[in-house]
């Protein structure tokens, strides 16, 4: 196996790299793998890639990317061009992926917030899942990463208080409150979290406000279509 070379991606701002062999993943996901998305076995690996930070953003407004998805499509670029030479498969961005959550978790990267953005001690919340692709290469697998959630060593636990809504306040996230909040005409929240925003971990890497507002207008724009 070949140590992967994550130069160019890191330059593009997808930092976070979790290099899988599909036979070594669990078996029930494994299996969806194959089901799903490669029935004939032809792929050995899974890739999922993220970023962290504010890298991102800003490789993708020097890239001259406006489509309707810039971020979806500038990080799709980004992989396609890094695995040209192999024969691959991207399988997210899409409407019908694999959990994401749940790889982040494999990776060792994600830990659950109260206000329901995966966390871990490095970047905070400001972190994503950008591209999962699947390949026919032959890399070396990553080590999973090993980092207890800093949610538990926060006794302060600014979020609770910051959220306007009231959404985290009881035992578990209340959803409808949080979208009811959202859809009010002068709610605060409506192109930003002030819940996210005012947790201390990670704050080096928050990202700039331009790219917060970009990503809570789109789930804002998918909350007035289906609610």
């Amino acid at each position: 196996m070949t140590q992967a070379d994550f130069t160019s991606l890191n330059a593009a701002g997808l930092n976070l790299q979790a290099i899988f062999n599909i036979a070594d993943l669990p078996a029930e996901l494994a299996g969806e793998i194959r089901q799903r998305f490669d029935p004939e076995s032809r792929y050995r690996q899974l890739i999922l890639i993220g970023h962290g930070g504010k890298r991102l953003w800003a490789a993708l407004k020097d890239s001259g990317i406006t489509s309707e998805n810039p971020i979806d499509d500038f990080s799709s670029a980004m992989v396609r061009q890094w695995l040209a030479a192999h024969r691959h498969t991207i399988i997210y961005p899409a409407r019908d992926s694999l959990g994401l959550q749940a790889l982040g978790k494999l990776a060792g990267w994600h830990h659950a917030s109260p206000f329901m953005v995966g966390i871990n001690e490095t970047w905070g919340s400001w972190y994503a899942y950008r591209v999962v692709v699947l390949s026919d290469t032959d890399f070396a697998p990553s080590i999973r990463q090993t980092t207890a959630s800093p949610c538990t060593q926060c006794p302060d636990q600014p979020c609770l208080a910051s959220c306007p809504a009231g959404a985290l306040s009881g035992d578990a996230f209340d959803l409808n409150k949080c979208i009811a909040y959202r859809k009010q005409p002068a709610s605060a929240c409506r192109a930003t979290c002030l819940a996210r925003v005012s947790c201390p971990v990670g704050t080096e890497h928050r990202y700039c406000d331009a790219q917060i507002a970009h990503t809570y207008t789109i789930s804002m724009r998918m909350i007035d279509a289906r609610y």
